[in-house]
């Protein structure tokens, strides 16, 4: 990965969420890695025709580092709801057609999940992280993490994105929205998934 000019490292940042931009901004900037959103260099998203979350990962991880020469990490993450066949899976951010509100998606999920109490509502958040050195990287470093929980009845706080309004992660009683961004980052899939890649990273030697 390039060296920026304080030791830092420049890796693009395949996603056009501002909500996983900040996120992952806030849990990488102790660690040196100087991310560079692929808006910035005019890289346009890719499809994301992948049936499964890392398929997804690897997909704009590789054509964020094909476009801009650099290392590229990726993120592909999700809602799962056990009574609805692991719907939305990894079509969660289009649940409620092509260009969706988060909103019009958790009003879906509740629509589907009308009737359904107890169990019937489990369900879990999933995100695959993949960082390339390179676009043809023969060995991608890939991590991942999980978040059981349940949908609640109706949206609950104001904090966070996509379902994080309906979702109430496992041992409490607030949905996600209503965390701050601090303890999301301690319990969350995607805090997880980024710890377990900077483990990788630095059991490889890839972060000196």
């Amino acid at each position: 990965m390039s060296p920026g000019p304080n030791g830092s490292r420049h890796v693009v940042l395949a996603t056009g969420n501002a909500g996983k931009q900040r996120e992952l901004a806030t849990l990488l900037a102790p660690h040196g890695l100087d991310l560079i959103l692929q808006s910035r260099l005019c890289i346009a998203p890719i499809a994301e025709t992948g049936a499964t979350f890392e398929a997804n990962a690897l997909l704009k991880a590789r054509n964020a580092a094909s476009a801009s020469g650099l290392a590229a990490l990726a993120d592909d993450s999700g809602l799962e709801v056990d009574s609805l066949g692991g719907r939305p899976g990894v079509h969660s951010a289009r649940f409620a057609g092509e260009h969706a509100t988060d909103q019009q998606n958790n009003e879906l999920l509740l629509r589907e999940l009308a009737g359904k109490t107890g169990p019937l509502r489990a369900a879990r958040y999933r995100c695959v992280i993949v960082l390339l050195r390179t676009a043809d990287d023969p060995a991608p470093l890939i991590a991942s993490g999980s978040w059981e929980g349940r949908i609640a009845a109706v949206p609950r706080g104001e904090s966070g994105f996509g379902y994080d309004p309906l979702f109430i992660p496992r041992g409490f009683t607030s949905t996600v929205a209503q965390m701050s961004q601090a303890d999301k980052n301690a319990v969350s899939h995607r805090g997880k998934a980024l710890r377990q890649l900077l483990q990788l990273l630095e059991r490889q030697g890839a972060g000196t």
